[in-house]
């Protein structure tokens, strides 16, 4: 399973802007942003005037890392969203926002994309009963996400359903934070994804 493998806080620096890709560490006053607010690399602090490709690329860059995605995979969300009707930048989101480790911390099951990605890695949801252990599986209306039966009683899942409980769902999902399941009502509208992602440049970048 290919994944990013280096420094998260990098990322954020590289785009400048907080990407959330540690968790709780993101809201203090560790957060790399905070501290050195500037691209890294020994030529982190000039500053450069982007070009319009430039423009679209950092776009695009930055949705893969919120996400968690490498390059081959999202272009090919990218061919399937442009076969889909509708407006294609909306449709790649949302097919993103369906990935089973997007779901799993939208549901406030783990603090961080990255968290999710291990913990359905690991074996610990399932999907309509079934173990599911693939980060990219792209949910469906009606599927119920749950915490498997023999995790429930770990302390890690004890205060990660505790900290979903104080978390508001978006609202094309549903939680049961005590019984730590999670059911999917509808597919997520543009407006149900808060992600700062102009979709429209990355449409651009590809139709070039």
């Amino acid at each position: 399973m290919a994944r990013y493998t280096g420094p998260s806080c990098r990322l954020c620096r590289r785009e400048g802007m907080k990407l959330y890709l540690k968790g709780e560490r993101c809201y203090t006053d560790k957060c790399a942003i905070v501290r050195r607010n500037y691209a890294p690399g020994q030529h982190g602090q000039v500053r450069r005037k982007l070009s319009e490709y430039g423009i679209q690329l950092r776009e695009k860059q930055k949705a893969r890392r919120i996400y968690g995605v490498l390059e081959r995979q999202f272009r090919n969300y990218f061919e399937l969203a442009e076969r889909q009707p509708g407006a294609t930048g909306e449709n790649l989101l949302r097919l993103l926002e369906r990935r089973l480790d997007n779901v799993v911390y939208r549901m406030g099951f783990a603090s961080s994309r990255n968290e999710a990605r291990q913990l359905v890695s690991h074996g610990h949801f399932t999907v309509n009963g079934r173990k599911v252990n693939i980060p990219s599986y792209l949910v469906k209306v009606g599927d119920v996400i749950a915490v498997k039966e023999s995790s429930k009683e770990k302390p890690k899942f004890k205060d990660l359903a505790e900290m979903a409980a104080h978390r508001t769902p978006p609202a094309w999902l549903s939680v049961d934070a005590e019984n730590m399941t999670g059911k999917v009502l509808a597919y997520p509208s543009r407006e149900d994804i808060d992600v700062p992602i102009s979709e429209h440049l990355i449409v651009e970048l590809y139709s070039k």
